[in-house]
Order: C-alpha cells, then structure tokens, then sequence
C-alpha cells in the first residue's frame, strides 16, 4: 500500500474516532459520573459529550449541572438531558424547558425534570405546581447554588 494511502486511512480512523455523537445510556448498568448512582431513571438521565468526543452519562439532569460547576463548559460540544414524556430519548439540554416540582421526584431529590418543549412543561406544571426554567436560566440557579 502507498504511504498516501495509509495515511488516508489513518486520517479516517482518527475523524471517525473523535465524532460528538452520544452514545446509548445503559440502564441498570452505567454509572453517573459525578454521582457514581447506577443510571436506572429514564425520565431523568442526562449527558454531555465534548468537542474531543468523550462522552459522559448522568443519572440526573441536577448532577450533570452541578458537574458542570466543576468544568470549562466551552470544552462541552453537545449536553443533553431525557426528556419526561419520552422515557430512555433524549433532547438538546439547551433547548428544554425544565420543571422544578416537589409533585415529581428526581433521583436526587432536586425535583428537576426536563421537558422537550416549554408547551409540555407547562402543561406539566399545570397539574404539578412548581417553577420553570429555560437553559440559561436553570445554569444559573444551580451556579448559585454553589
């Protein structure tokens, strides 16, 4: 084989190796990585996947947020949080609406549920009380935490 050849398929190995893309949480199995909780909750794990490809997995949007506080978020390339209606699929974490109601526990007792859209968290915090948040917002809260 011609050296440019290896060298195209070096290239391809390493841009194939390095893509931002998530990876599937397994549930029952997974750990959190701020945590260390197995990951059993569907309506509530979360994950973020930096610009080098690493990809890590929460068991809950309050600990990927509070594992935030520990990081240079410029370094994070894609966050992503599950969505409530839709248990095990997640959405883009800087796009959902979130829910803070003590009607709807979370695994660590924050009450902090993610929805896809402001409309069906509105809807949920019609039967559920409690307070909404947009992304910006919600980052703030939990930085103020602190």
């Amino acid at each position: 084989m011609k050296k440019s050849g290896i060298f195209l398929m070096v290239l391809l190995f390493v841009l194939l190796g390095c893509t931002n893309t998530p990876k599937p949480i397994t549930y029952g199995s997974d750990g959190c990585h701020f945590c260390s909780m197995t990951i059993v909750d569907k309506q509530h794990a979360a994950q973020f996947i930096t610009k080098k490809g690493r990809t890590y997995s929460f068991d809950a949007s309050e600990c990927m947020l509070n594992h935030l506080k520990e990081i240079d978020q410029s370094t994070v390339a894609q966050f992503l949080v599950n969505d409530y209606n839709t248990p095990g699929e997640t959405v883009d974490a800087t796009k959902a609406t979130y829910l803070i109601s003590e009607n709807i526990p979370s695994p660590m007792g924050e009450f902090l549920t993610a929805f896809a859209t402001r409309e069906e968290a509105e809807y949920a915090q019609k039967g559920n009380q409690g307070e909404l948040y947009t992304w910006n917002q919600i980052l703030k809260r939990f930085k103020d935490d602190n």
